[in-house]
């Protein structure tokens, strides 16, 4: 099974956080999860976004999610694929010089990467769009145009999810079925019941 890095920060989405991270681990994947200036065993704030009628989603306290591996200790190299979960975080992941390379390292290696929501802040920061399709948040939307990539459209529930080469992305929470999908055909990952 792949050997599957995920990158979270403190107000990271609660489900874009646990939810990726216990699917994978369920099929038997091994998932490492860092955000810099944690260490192993340290806690991530999250933060439950909610669609509620609002001109964009509401937010309230979610759970602590626990990191896994101390970020500045992990060779990224060594890992398969990468998950970049969204909320709030990576607005400020993205100013980390050390994050930005290992994004880059994925795309220059061709390894699958899962992106949702706000995630793709990130991915446009890193300078890894240009030419790209991606799926994110609406918010983020004029990001992902700005630096060349196509904003792929999402269906009213945010219930859908696209692929472009090595990249998988959704807009929301509601898309992880098919975002999940998505990336574990990527992994080449089969399940039989």
């Amino acid at each position: 099974m792949a050997k599957i890095l995920q990158l979270v920060g403190d107000f990271v989405e609660d489900y874009e956080a646990m939810v990726p991270y216990q699917m994978l681990l369920m099929v038997g994947h091994d998932v490492d999860t860092v955000c810099p200036g944690k260490k192993a065993g340290e806690k991530v704030k999250t933060a439950i976004h909610d669609f509620e009628g609002d001109q964009t989603y509401t937010e309230k306290p979610g759970h602590n999610f626990t990191v896994t591996a101390d970020f500045d200790k992990i060779d990224f190299t060594t890992y398969d694929a990468l998950v970049i979960s969204g909320g709030r975080a990576p607005e400020y992941l993205r100013l980390n010089k050390t994050v930005l390379d290992c994004v880059r390292h994925f795309f220059d290696q061709n390894k699958p990467v899962a992106a949702v929501c706000h995630a793709a802040q990130i991915l446009t920061a890193a300078g890894v769009l240009k030419g790209r399709s991606c799926m994110a948040y609406p918010a983020i939307g004029p990001e992902v145009t700005a630096c060349g990539g196509t904003f792929v459209e999402y269906n009213k529930e945010f219930t859908n999810a696209t692929t472009d080469g090595n990249l998988v992305s959704a807009a929301a929470w509601p898309g992880h079925p098919q975002w999940i999908k998505q990336f574990l055909t990527l992994l080449g990952t089969t399940i039989k019941i």
